[in-house]
């Protein structure tokens, strides 16, 4: 493994690169499979072809807490979903609950409880999009 900021071979286990300071996997210049420079926004090595991880745009990340929130007291009508992309489960939700005038809106409901406690815990930490969901 090579760090992703200074290029120096490091540690397979190691939390932080010896030469640099910098955490694992933290950086952009270099690729961590071969340690060769790469150029800002490739998609891949040109030297190994390996794929190399991208950045997250700004404010594409979801929050955990309201997908969770929103899971646990509006689960019944999909809200979550709608709001983490998964629009199928979503309009599922949201017509067992209209389209029953209520009276299933009990089991939508308990869905929605589960996933939203899903979320909180972590079992669930990506959106429809698989940008992972922040604190």
């Amino acid at each position: 493994m090579f760090c992703r900021n200074c290029g120096s071979e490091m540690d397979n286990n190691a939390a932080v690169c010896l030469k640099c300071g910098v955490a694992a996997g933290q950086g952009q210049n270099f690729c961590q499979n071969c340690g060769q420079q790469v150029l800002p926004g490739a998609a891949v090595c040109t030297n190994c072809g390996s794929p190399l991880p991208q950045p997250i745009p700004a404010g594409e990340q979801k929050s955990k807490m309201a997908a969770g929130l929103l899971g646990i007291f509006l689960g019944a009508f999909g809200v979550h979903n709608f709001y983490l992309g998964y629009t199928g489960k979503a309009v599922a939700q949201l017509l067992i609950s209209v389209l029953s005038c209520g009276f299933l809106s009990f089991a939508s409901g308990i869905w929605g409880l589960v996933e939203g406690i899903m979320i909180l815990t972590g079992s669930i930490d990506k959106d429809a999009k698989n940008i992972p969901l922040k604190d």
